[in-house]
C-alpha cells in the first residue's frame, strides 16, 4: 500500500483567506442566526406522519432495531417503491437536506432518508458512536425494515459511517454516492476543528442550533440555501440531546484516524460502484483532493457539483440529475 502523506492546501485557499480562526467565524456568523432564533422550536413527528415534499408522499417512520445496548429506535422518512435508496445526511443535517432528491426518486425507488444515530428525531441513547459501532446498527435496521442490499447515499458524518457499513457489508451496497467527506488525500490543516470541537465552546456551538447551522451553511456553501430549508435544518437540530449526541459523535473517532482507516482498509473492501460527489467550492473539501481518485479506486467516478458543502440544497436539479444518472447504471 502507498504510504500515508498529509497533502498540502491549494494554494487559492490560503490566497482567498479561507483560514479563519473560530473567533472569526462565529462573529460572521451570529447576524447571520438571528432571523431563526425565534423559530428554532422543534416540532416531533409521530409515527405515521404523512409530510408532502413538493408533491411527493412521505410518511415519518419510527422503527427499533438492535442497538449496542438494547433496541435502539430509527427516525426516518419513506417514500415510494422500486429499488432501495437509503440517505444519511451529515453535521448539522437531518433527513430534511436530502428532501429534493426524496421528492424526485420516489417517483420509481423506495427512498428513506434516516436520522443518524442521537441526532434529528432518532433515539438519543448513550453507547457506541463510533463509525464502525454505528454501521453495525444501521444494518440491524436495514434488516428489520427488509432490505436486502441498497443504494447507499451519504453526506459529511454519514459517509463516514457508509464507508465502514459498505466495507463490512459489501453485498448489502448496490451502489454507492459519497459527498463532502475526505477519501484519499488529506491535509492536517482540515483537522484544526478537532480541538476546539472538544472544548467547553464547541460543546456549546454544537447545542445552539441556529448560530451553528448559520456558521456552517454561511462560510461553506457557494450559493445560498433557501431561508425556508435553513429554518428546517435549524429546527430538526433543535431536538432535545441533539447537541450532546453529536459530541459523542466527534468524540468517538477523529478525522485523522477516520481518513487512516479508509486508507488501510475499508475502500479495499469496497465492491460496489461508487460514485464521488463534491461541491466544488467548498474550501473545507478542496475539488483539488479529488481529482484523479478514479487512479486509485477502479469502479470509481468523481462528480464536481457548482455548489459547497450544501450541495443538495444549494444545487438541488445536477445533485439529482447525477444521482439518476448512477442509479440507471
Amino acid at each position: 500500500m502507498e504510504s500515508l502523506r498529509y497533502r498540502d492546501l491549494p494554494v487559492r485557499l490560503h490566497a482567498n483567506g479561507r483560514r479563519r480562526g473560530v473567533s472569526a467565524h462565529l462573529a460572521a456568523a451570529i447576524p447571520r442566526a438571528l432571523p431563526f432564533l425565534a423559530r428554532a422550536r422543534p416540532r416531533p413527528n409521530r409515527d405515521g406522519d404523512v409530510e408532502m415534499l413538493s408533491g411527493t408522499r412521505t410518511v415519518h417512520r419510527f422503527v427499533d432495531a438492535a442497538g449496542d445496548s438494547g433496541t435502539l429506535r430509527w427516525h426516518l422518512v419513506e417514500a415510494g417503491e422500486g429499488e432501495p435508496v437509503v440517505f444519511l445526511h451529515g453535521v448539522p443535517g437531518s433527513w430534511y437536506v436530502w428532501h429534493h432528491q426524496i421528492a424526485d426518486l420516489a417517483r420509481d425507488h423506495r427512498v428513506l432518508a434516516v436520522d443518524l444515530k442521537g441526532l434529528g428525531q432518532t433515539q438519543k441513547t448513550p453507547g457506541d458512536y463510533r463509525p464502525a459501532g454505528i454501521a453495525e446498527q444501521l444494518v440491524a435496521l436495514f434488516d428489520v425494515l427488509q432490505l436486502e442490499r441498497v443504494n447507499l447515499v451519504a453526506h459529511g458524518r454519514g459517509a463516514v459511517v457508509a464507508d465502514h457499513l459498505g466495507a463490512a457489508h459489501p453485498f448489502r451496497v448496490r451502489r454507492y454516492v459519497r459527498g463532502q467527506q475526505h477519501l484519499y488525500h488529506f491535509s492536517e490543516a482540515l483537522a484544526s476543528s478537532e480541538s476546539w470541537l472538544a472544548t467547553p465552546l464547541g460543546s456549546w456551538l454544537l447545542r445552539t442550533p441556529a448560530l451553528l447551522v448559520s456558521g456552517v451553511y454561511g462560510e461553506r456553501c457557494r450559493y445560498p440555501v433557501s431561508p425556508i430549508d435553513l429554518q428546517r435544518i435549524v429546527r430538526e437540530w433543535s431536538h432535545p440531546g441533539v447537541g450532546a449526541a453529536a459530541s459523542r459523535h466527534f468524540n468517538s473517532s477523529s478525522l485523522r484516524q477516520e481518513w487512516t482507516d479508509r486508507r488501510s482498509g475499508l475502500m479495499a473492501h469496497w465492491r460496489f460502484p461508487v460514485l464521488v460527489v463534491q461541491g466544488e467550492h467548498d474550501p473545507g473539501q478542496p475539488r483539488e483532493f479529488y481529482e484523479g481518485i478514479e487512479g486509485t479506486m477502479p469502479d470509481a467516478h468523481v462528480e464536481l457539483l457548482d455548489a459547497g458543502f450544501a450541495f443538495s440544497l444549494e444545487n438541488p436539479a445536477q445533485t439529482t440529475r447525477v444521482l439518476r444518472d448512477f442509479l440507471a447504471t
